[in-house]
């Protein structure tokens, strides 16, 4: 593995800290790389960590916004645009070659759509920042640049996914979390599909064609801090765009091997073709969270295909079985010794028919108790579902740190405050059960692959490489975790190449 204790480069800040960073593949060389960072105070700055050169600060005097940067990245292709989001709901378009001024820009509206408005910036010399967008209310958490550098999808403190056409600057289509905030995006690497993640411990997997969800997974306890999709065990055409520049893909430069495009071309012939769907198609996703678990998922055709009426109507039966006990049935966290719990999801195993499910022994690492799991999984998805915030609370009371901040405007003491909220236009209970933000019986509930505790405090990263997967988190632990079959190959030589080997 890569010597992580020695940096290429390290810089210390004072007053401010990098909060995301971003390099530009486009330019990257051996002897150079392009690497902007964000910071706490709304700064954005440009150095590369080769040459140990400092180039640009922008917005230093944060005249152009004050708050926290939340996400920045190269515009796929380019060699000096980039985005920069903030915590204030704000995304602005830079020049690397232009100035920022010494005051304070003036904006000209440009194009205005529901709960979106992007302006021009008035000057007579060109300036920072090119345009400036507001998005939805509240910060904008992250976006992502679909595959082929043409969509954006951002994930808001509001709830919402919104995609946009980059170019034109129109809204394609939205989503709304079950609750809470989304706190993270990624698209496939074939572009058609998007996942989420945020306060609602859920991964959320919308199409890009149907602008609707297709899928939910439950897996995680807690906040779900980054998704990640796995380009190297997802079956794409050899044809589609490989351009990735999607979320925490950023180090990577992605191509498949040839031999491996060609095995999985004859199995995806009949992709494209309207008469029959693939014979095998799995899209592998990562999560990772707050609760220090990394969730791995596979999306398969039974639930991108599901126009066979026999396959839907048990999917439907039985997710309906699993959520149908009442929330007295059994309060017990998966795993706890619930020995008491019947519900009608035990005579139907497995309780949620998905491809992907493991046997339930192995979830719980004991076959005796897979039925117990069962029902504890069937009675917490009940419970999920009704949005009892006050149980969940309860079961939860070790973590009411993270309990609190979670519903945090929702389960507000302020009755004023709460107030506020429900007189929005973005009223959870109006978006419930419309096509924005389906119920929870109404959509396939994915099941993780693994779910397995990886670390001691929040993940903040999930990166995946050709031969190891990097998480890192909260506590200042850079892992990589070796491929099945690659553990012996993990050379120094070959992660000294990686540009994973330079954190910021």
């Amino acid at each position: 593995a890569a010597d992580l204790s020695k940096p290429i480069d390290k810089r210390i800040y004072k007053g401010t800290q990098p909060t995301c960073h971003d390099f530009n593949h486009l330019t990257a060389t051996a002897e150079s790389v392009s690497l902007l960072v964000g910071f706490s105070a709304g700064q954005v700055q440009l150095i590369d960590p080769i040459k140990k050169e400092t180039s640009k600060l922008f917005n230093e005097e944060r005249l152009i916004d004050k708050s926290r940067v939340t996400c920045v990245k190269w515009v796929p292709g380019s060699e000096s645009l980039f985005l920069v989001a903030h915590s204030s709901g704000n995304m602005y378009l830079y020049n690397v070659e232009h100035t920022c001024g010494t005051t304070a820009p003036h904006y000209q509206l440009l194009k205005q759509g529901e709960s979106f408005a992007v302006h021009t910036c008035k000057s007579k010399s060109t300036r920072n920042p090119l345009l400036k967008w507001t998005v939805g209310e509240g910060a904008l958490n992250e976006f992502a640049f679909s595959p082929d550098g043409k969509f954006l999808a951002c994930v808001s403190q509001d709830g919402f996914l919104r995609v946009f056409n980059f170019d034109s600057v129109e809204l394609h289509g939205t989503m709304k979390s079950y609750f809470g905030g989304l706190l993270c995006v990624c698209w496939s690497p074939d572009g058609k599909y998007i996942v989420t993640g945020g306060e609602d411990d859920l991964v959320t997997v919308w199409s890009f064609v149907d602008c609707r969800v297709i899928a939910r997974g439950h897996g995680h306890k807690s906040w779900v801090s980054v998704v990640a999709f796995d380009p190297y065990t997802t079956s794409v055409e050899e044809s589609d765009p490989m351009e990735f520049s999607g979320s925490d893909e950023d180090f990577q430069d992605l191509h498949f091997g040839r031999d491996r495009a060609n095995s999985t071309q004859s199995r995806l012939s009949k992709r494209n073709s309207t008469d029959s769907r693939p014979v095998s198609v799995t899209y592998r996703f990562g999560s990772v969270g707050q609760d220090t678990q990394l969730c791995l998922w596979d999306l398969t055709e039974d639930i991108l295909f599901p126009h066979q009426p026999l396959s839907r109507a048990r999917t439907h039966t039985n997710v309906m079985n699993a959520t149908s006990p009442p929330a007295g049935s059994g309060g017990t966290n998966p795993g706890s010794n619930g020995n008491s719990i019947t519900t009608p999801g035990n005579s139907v195993p497995p309780p949620l028919p998905r491809s992907n499910s493991l046997p339930h022994s192995a979830v719980s690492n004991a076959g005796s108790k897979s039925s117990v799991m069962d029902g504890a999984i069937a009675s917490g998805v009940s419970k999920f579902a009704t949005l009892s915030l006050h149980d969940r609370k309860e079961r939860h009371h070790e973590k009411d740190h993270k309990r609190n901040h979670s519903m945090g405007h929702i389960s507000s003491k302020s009755s004023d405050k709460l107030n506020l909220v429900t007189k929005t236009k973005t009223d959870p209970a109006k978006t419930l059960g419309t096509p924005l933000c389906p119920r929870m019986e109404d959509v396939p509930l994915l099941e993780p692959l693994i779910c397995k505790k990886i670390a001691h405090e929040r993940l903040t990263v999930l990166i995946f490489l050709e031969d190891c997967i990097v998480t890192a988190c909260q506590e200042g632990f850079i892992c990589t975790w070796a491929r099945p079959g690659k553990v012996g190959l993990l050379s120094s030589q070959n992660q000294a190449n990686s540009p994973s080997g330079t954190v910021v």
